[in-house]
């Protein structure tokens, strides 16, 4: 099964602000292809133009001015690029709702069909029924499952500019298998040996050992040997070596 995990970065939060002036924009996406629960190497990156200001709180987020974005396309541009990878796949991303609204909102502005609800996954609610009580953030997902184990910097992610939309999809894509469990599945998947005939369908069968004519001579010496026999005198009467052991 093929499926998309995707992060955004925004202008701000109002995809769909009363006053188009202040309505936000994308400034970044990146997407990271999974295939049965593993990650295929295949991604999809891009900056954008939002054609208007990016305020500098947003900038301090992700690092992304708008002298910086106006060198890019805008998302008309790229719009088929971007349908064209994520195709007809699931797409999962972490707070969905948040990404699906900026995502509907400018396929809107072109006049394309819109991602229905159906088809985005959100990690931030399968994480919630996981860990209930539990911080959910990717950051403390990332801190959970020790992703610095697999090279991903988590402290950068603490500073000025640390959050961009690829490295998040990564670092998501990561926390998804672990929550389906894709690592484990994948371990017992390669662990299992397929069938190729008959004979190897039969079940296993044990040979029974003979008992060996005699038994083997005693590794204890004469002080060891005193030395347990004194022991097991302390035991009492009732002491199970006195019935089972000799």
């Amino acid at each position: 099964m093929r499926e998309i995990v995707f992060d955004t970065e925004t202008t701000g939060v109002f995809p769909d602000h009363a006053e188009a002036e202040f309505r936000d924009r994308i400034v970044e996406i990146g997407c990271v292809e999974i295939v049965n629960l593993e990650r295929t190497g295949r991604e999809f990156h891009v900056y954008l133009n939002p054609e208007r200001s990016v305020p500098e709180e947003v900038v301090r987020v992700h690092g992304l001015t708008r002298d910086f974005l106006l060198q890019h396309s805008k998302f008309a541009e790229v719009a088929d690029l971007f349908l064209e990878f994520v195709g007809d796949s699931p797409l999962v991303a972490h707070n969905a709702a948040f990404d699906q609204g900026f995502i509907n909102a400018e396929l809107r502005r072109l006049g394309r069909t819109e991602a229905p609800s159906d088809r985005f996954i959100d990690t931030l609610q399968i994480a919630r029924k996981k860990f209930p009580g539990a911080s959910c953030s990717l950051d403390a997902l990332a801190r959970r499952y020790q992703l610095d184990r697999y090279g991903f910097d988590l402290a950068a992610r603490k500073g000025a500019g640390g959050h961009g939309a690829l490295i998040d999809a990564r670092i998501l894509a990561e926390v998804y298998l672990q929550l389906r469990g894709g690592r484990e599945q994948r371990l017992v998947f390669e662990a299992e040996v397929p069938i190729e005939s008959a004979e190897s369908a039969r079940p296993v069968q044990f040979m029974r050992r003979e008992p060996r004519t005699a038994p083997l001579a005693s590794r204890m010496n004469t002080e060891e040997m005193a030395a347990h026999e004194a022991f097991i005198a302390t035991l009492g009467p009732n002491a199970l070596w006195l019935k089972t052991g000799s």
